[in-house]
């Protein structure tokens, strides 16, 4: 009797801030990963508490932010296909001034622990935002300091990385993921964080007039030294 290999669960973290980094910036590249069986753990550093939109009209306060985001994270990850949420109960807009060997180690244990082929963070530098810069520094630095054989890359915004040259980099450094199969799932994603998307009206417009907003492709720079061979379509090909 023959048997059958199975290939190997591919897997995926993604460690990023805030409720909502994983649908507005990468959405539909973790939708399309998610449907082709990937394995994804995804991290908030916060829970978003000290975010200015609170809903519209507004319903939230600082008390209750913390746990409506939560939630709205929850239904996000099902959205996506994301099996796995990790908070780590940093307060919102102070991941910069945690402390940074133990932020770092406890990322380092995560990687060990999951074990992924990829990993996705903010570039330390790119990402636009304290919180998201300070994440992402302390990925990189987790990553490098386990030797991880997996592919590290940074997310990045919109189509900024179809001129990648205005920030240092160039064509071979950048993933273009098409993502346009999956904008359903990141419409979807879009509207669970309800709070943060209640004041934007496209949002909310005819699905196929939201979706028209979408971009067909996301953007992810190469994060590993030297890995110029990885594909430029694919985040798992090495």
């Amino acid at each position: 009797m023959n048997s059958i290999e199975k290939a190997p669960l591919r897997k995926l973290l993604a460690v990023f801030a805030h409720p909502d980094d994983e649908s507005f910036i990468c959405g539909g590249t973790l939708a399309k990963y998610a449907g082709e069986g990937v394995d994804i753990t995804l991290v908030s550093a916060t829970r978003g508490e000290m975010g200015r939109r609170m809903g519209n009209p507004p319903y939230l306060n600082r008390e209750t932010m913390a746990a409506a985001r939560e939630i709205e994270l929850q239904q996000a990850c099902a959205s996506l296909g994301i099996g796995r949420l990790i908070f780590f109960d940093i307060r919102d807009k102070t991941v910069e001034f945690a402390d940074e060997a133990e932020l770092t180690a406890r990322i380092a244990g995560l990687i060990q622990e999951v074990d992924p082929d990829v990993v996705l963070t903010f570039h330390e530098k790119l990402g636009g935002h304290p919180d998201h810069c300070a994440i992402g520094k302390a990925t990189t630095a987790a990553f490098q300091q386990t030797g991880h054989r997996g592919n590290l890359y940074f997310i990045t915004f919109g189509d900024a990385m179809e001129r990648p040259e205005r920030y240092g980099y160039t064509r071979k450094d950048v993933v273009k993921i098409d993502v346009h199969a999956h904008l359903e799932a990141k419409l979807a994603a879009f509207r669970a964080h309800r709070c943060q998307t209640e004041i934007d009206e496209w949002v909310w417009q005819p699905d196929q007039e939201a979706l028209a907003r979408f971009g067909a492709h996301e953007y992810f720079l190469k994060g590993n030294t030297g890995e110029r061979a990885q594909a430029l379509h694919d985040l798992f090909n090495a």
